[in-house]
This record gives structure tokens, sequence and C-alpha cells, in this order.
């Protein structure tokens, strides 16, 4: 009996020291970026709790790595701090501007062990990029390159090609009035046609690019035609457009017509030099679909798993069922 009672004492002793009161919480360490430029841009460094404290935690921190404090970056405090009743703290490290060439430099924080917290993740690296190299010796800084690893041109912002995409095409105009895709009260097949351009890089001027169908030359972009970073372009088959159509640049196809059939056609923009910058293939989506063509996402650059880019717009549910929106996102909303 002495001994039953004895492995009973012993069950209940181990059963009752196994409370998840005992058990501490886990912390995690994470960053904002991995990646700060020098030109004092800032990232903000968290501490998380996988649950809420009930006395504040202070997590002293260590800086090491090639970065130099105080000449590459500064940083607002020199612990975390989780307040009682939060489960996170945050500080924030922000980088320092010089006029030296240098090699990307490391800034490395560490939280070491403690004894009221699980630490999960002890520290994290984040790289100062140098934004007066030139890596791919093109003459165009790193930090203003928008392709730093491949020589490009002034022009396109160091690229080789401009970054500009066709997000939106439509080249079968929906009958009646719900074809009305330039606004301006007239459905009208050749006219409401229209290609929106997105400017995914560096300023570009478009003056004298051309765009081509399988047949002819259909529009020339007239002198002055700069699409901003992040810009839009609508270029409309004809007619007199009329509405905001998200702040985009409007034109109309100065031959009168983008003549884009629905069976299949190949539309090409060129540069002065006559080279090509961009092509849309119609074949692959020729169904006379009564809508637009759209990229899913907006400004996605990568297929699906089907090779997909784009999907008939009324099919994507921002849509809301409508059947094109040129100038904006899908759901009507500005790019910028």
């Amino acid at each position: 009996m002495r001994i039953r009672l004895l492995s009973l004492f012993v069950f209940l002793f181990v059963f009752m020291s196994c409370d998840t009161d005992d058990i501490l919480p886990a912390l995690t360490l994470t960053t904002s970026s991995n990646e700060i430029s020098e030109n004092q841009e800032q990232i903000i460094i968290t501490a998380s709790l996988n649950s809420d404290v009930n006395e504040d935690i202070l997590l002293p921190l260590s800086f090491s790595g090639t970065a130099t404090f105080d000449q590459d970056y500064v940083t607002t405090e020199s612990a975390l701090i989780i307040s009682s009743g939060n489960s996170s703290g945050s500080i924030s490290i922000s980088s320092m501007q010089d006029n030296e060439i240098e090699e990307i430099e490391t800034i490395i924080i560490s939280v070491e062990s403690q004894n009221d917290v699980i630490v999960t993740s002890s520290s994290i690296t984040i790289s100062i990029l140098d934004d007066d190299s030139d890596s791919d010796g093109d003459g165009i800084n790193d930090s203003d390159d928008d392709c730093p690893n491949e020589a490009g041109l002034p022009e396109y912002n160091g690229c080789s090609q401009p970054l500009l995409i066709i997000n939106e095409v439509l080249y079968d105009p929906p009958s009646g009035d719900a074809g009305d895709a330039n606004g301006d009260g007239t459905r009208e097949a050749q006219e409401d046609e229209f290609i929106e351009f997105v400017n995914i890089g560096g300023t570009l001027d478009l003056s004298g690019y051309t765009i081509h169908d399988n047949a002819q030359e259909r529009h020339v972009f007239p002198e002055g035609t700069v699409i901003p970073p992040g810009g839009v372009l609508v270029l409309f088959g004809g007619g007199n457009p009329t509405g905001a159509f998200g702040n985009a640049i409007v034109q109309t196809a100065n031959t009168g017509l983008l003549n884009m059939n629905n069976a299949g056609d190949f539309v090409t923009l060129y540069n002065n030099n006559g080279e090509v910058v961009l092509t849309f293939d119609i074949e692959p989506l020729s169904n006379n679909p009564d809508e637009s063509y759209s990229r899913y996402p907006d400004l996605n650059t990568e297929p699906d798993s089907e090779g997909n880019l784009f999907y008939q717009h009324a099919s994507l549910s921002e849509s809301s069922g409508t059947l094109f929106s040129p100038g904006t996102k899908i759901d009507g909303t500005n790019f910028n």
C-alpha cells in the first residue's frame, strides 16, 4: 500500500509540475526589409512573442557587420522593449548618405538568449546598398538604375529596353452602348478599341515610337509623349475619348484606327531606331470575347501554371462584372 501511495504522489507531482503556465513565450526577430539604400532610408526591426506578457521585457541588442554605426547607419534605440500587455516591440534603423563608392555593407542585429523568453531567431542581417556605385558600368548609379545588372541606356533608366508593358487590350468592343469604351457617347467598333500601356520603369519618352498591326503602321506617338514612372497611356482607335481614365495619358490612333483583327492579329511597338520594344499577340485570345483582356493581377509579368498572363475582364472578381477598364486597374482604381 505504501508503494502505491508513493507512486501516486510522484505522478501528481510530475503532473502538477508540467503546468503550461511555466512554458516560456517564444520570440522571433523580423525586419521590414533585408535591404536598404544608403540614401537615408529607414527599416523597422520587430521582436514578436507568441503571447502577450504581463510585465515589460527588455531585449538588449548587439550590432555588428561591415557597416559602421554613426557613419553608415543610426538607430533609435540599443534595446527592444516589449511592454506589458503587448506581444511585440520595434525599433527603427536609418541609413546615412556618403559620397564614397563602396561594396555592399551589412548590419547584423542580434538579441542574446534571455531567461524569460525562448529566442527562436536570434539575428538578422541587413544589406546597405551603395548608391554611388555603378555595377554594370553603364554610367548610371545603381540607386537610379532600373536594371543594375545589365548595361543599358540613360533614356531607359539603365535598361537596354524600356520597362513598358501592355496591361489591357480591347480588340472586340461589346455591342450597343456597353461597347462605348472611349466614353464619347457612341459605340463604334474601330474607335472603341484600345491598348493600355503602363510604365513600370523610369521616365520614358515615346516621342516618335510607332504602333503597327500585321498590316501596317497605325500610330506614331507625337512629340512630347512622356510617360512618368508608374504612368499609364491609353491609345484608342479613334473618336473623342471623354472621361478621367485614371488620369492616364490618352491618345487616338493618328491613322484613324487600330484595326485589331478579332480572328488574330499581332501588335508591335517600335522605337525610333525601328527596333522592337514589345509585342502583343491576339491570336491565342481570339474568341470574340465582347470585352477586354487584362493582365491578372494588374501589371503581372509572370504567367500562371498554364502559361496565361491575360484573362477576360469580366471573369475577374475585382472587375465586379465590368467589361473593360481603360487607364485604371481591373477594379477601377487608379494605378498611382
